[in-house]
Protein backbone atom coordinates (compact mmCIF):
# COMPACT_ATOMS: atom_id res chain seq x y z
CA UNK A 1 0.00 0.00 0.00
CA UNK A 2 0.97 3.79 -0.98
CA UNK A 3 0.68 6.75 0.95
CA UNK A 4 -0.20 8.41 -2.16
CA UNK A 5 -1.95 7.42 -4.67
CA UNK A 6 -3.54 8.29 -8.02
CA UNK A 7 -6.49 11.10 -7.49
CA UNK A 8 -5.24 12.19 -3.80
CA UNK A 9 -4.71 15.77 -3.59
CA UNK A 10 -1.36 16.92 -2.74
CA UNK A 11 0.33 19.77 -1.77
CA UNK A 12 4.06 20.59 -3.76
CA UNK A 13 6.59 21.24 -0.43
CA UNK A 14 9.83 22.17 -2.71
CA UNK A 15 10.49 23.53 -5.53
CA UNK A 16 9.43 26.04 -7.99
CA UNK A 17 5.25 25.38 -7.27
CA UNK A 18 6.01 25.20 -3.44
CA UNK A 19 2.32 25.61 -1.80
CA UNK A 20 0.45 24.28 -5.17
CA UNK A 21 -2.22 21.93 -4.94
CA UNK A 22 -3.58 19.49 -7.32
CA UNK A 23 -4.49 16.18 -7.80
CA UNK A 24 -2.35 12.91 -8.16
CA UNK A 25 -2.89 11.98 -12.34
CA UNK A 26 0.03 8.92 -12.28
CA UNK A 27 2.24 7.01 -9.50
CA UNK A 28 5.49 5.10 -11.19
CA UNK A 29 7.24 2.42 -9.34
CA UNK A 30 10.12 4.95 -9.07
CA UNK A 31 8.73 6.56 -6.37
CA UNK A 32 7.87 9.78 -8.62
CA UNK A 33 4.18 11.20 -9.07
CA UNK A 34 2.85 13.51 -11.92
CA UNK A 35 0.58 16.22 -10.46
CA UNK A 36 -2.35 18.22 -12.22
CA UNK A 37 -0.56 21.42 -12.74
CA UNK A 38 2.50 21.16 -11.58
CA UNK A 39 6.07 21.26 -12.66
CA UNK A 40 4.66 21.58 -16.43
CA UNK A 41 7.89 21.96 -18.66
CA UNK A 42 7.12 23.44 -21.99
CA UNK A 43 7.64 20.48 -24.98
CA UNK A 44 8.08 21.26 -28.98
CA UNK A 45 5.64 18.56 -30.53
CA UNK A 46 6.62 17.18 -33.97
CA UNK A 47 2.89 16.66 -35.74
CA UNK A 48 2.39 13.04 -36.35
CA UNK A 49 -0.66 13.19 -38.65
CA UNK A 50 -1.20 9.24 -38.74
CA UNK A 51 -2.03 9.47 -35.23
CA UNK A 52 -3.81 12.95 -35.45
CA UNK A 53 -1.16 14.98 -33.32
CA UNK A 54 -0.96 18.88 -34.57
CA UNK A 55 2.76 19.75 -34.26
CA UNK A 56 3.64 23.18 -32.13
CA UNK A 57 4.84 23.76 -28.06
CA UNK A 58 3.04 22.23 -26.04
CA UNK A 59 2.45 22.50 -22.25
CA UNK A 60 3.53 19.00 -19.70
CA UNK A 61 2.66 18.01 -16.40
CA UNK A 62 6.53 16.28 -15.57
CA UNK A 63 7.21 13.62 -12.36
CA UNK A 64 8.37 14.86 -9.10
CA UNK A 65 10.02 12.94 -6.40
CA UNK A 66 7.21 11.72 -4.07
CA UNK A 67 9.15 13.30 -1.00
CA UNK A 68 8.21 16.91 -2.19
CA UNK A 69 5.19 16.86 -2.11
CA UNK A 70 2.31 16.06 1.33
CA UNK A 71 -1.29 14.76 1.37
CA UNK A 72 -3.83 17.68 2.03
CA UNK A 73 -6.02 17.30 4.61
CA UNK A 74 -8.88 18.87 4.13
CA UNK A 75 -9.73 19.69 7.67
CA UNK A 76 -7.11 21.69 8.83
CA UNK A 77 -6.26 22.93 5.25
CA UNK A 78 -2.51 21.92 5.46
CA UNK A 79 -0.26 19.42 3.75
CA UNK A 80 -0.12 16.11 6.41
CA UNK A 81 2.09 13.45 7.12
CA UNK A 82 0.39 10.10 6.14
CA UNK A 83 0.84 6.53 8.63
CA UNK A 84 -1.25 3.18 8.54
CA UNK A 85 -3.48 1.54 11.03
CA UNK A 86 -5.54 -2.07 11.11
CA UNK A 87 -8.76 -1.47 11.75
CA UNK A 88 -10.83 -3.61 14.34
CA UNK A 89 -11.81 -5.81 11.02
CA UNK A 90 -8.49 -5.86 10.20
CA UNK A 91 -8.14 -3.41 7.05
CA UNK A 92 -5.21 -1.45 6.36
CA UNK A 93 -6.19 1.79 5.90
CA UNK A 94 -4.52 5.40 5.57
CA UNK A 95 -4.71 8.04 8.81
CA UNK A 96 -3.35 11.87 8.71
CA UNK A 97 -0.78 11.57 11.87
CA UNK A 98 -2.14 15.26 12.92
CA UNK A 99 -5.44 14.11 13.80
CA UNK A 100 -5.89 10.56 13.16
CA UNK A 101 -9.08 10.63 10.68
CA UNK A 102 -9.31 7.92 8.41
CA UNK A 103 -8.57 8.83 4.74
CA UNK A 104 -9.75 5.92 3.17
CA UNK A 105 -12.92 3.83 4.55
Amino acid sequence: MRKIKKGDQVVVLTGKDKGKRGAVLSVSSDDRVVVEGINLVRKHQRPIPMRGINGGIVEKAMPIHRSNVALYNPGTNKPDKVGFKLLADGRKVRYFKSTNEVIDV
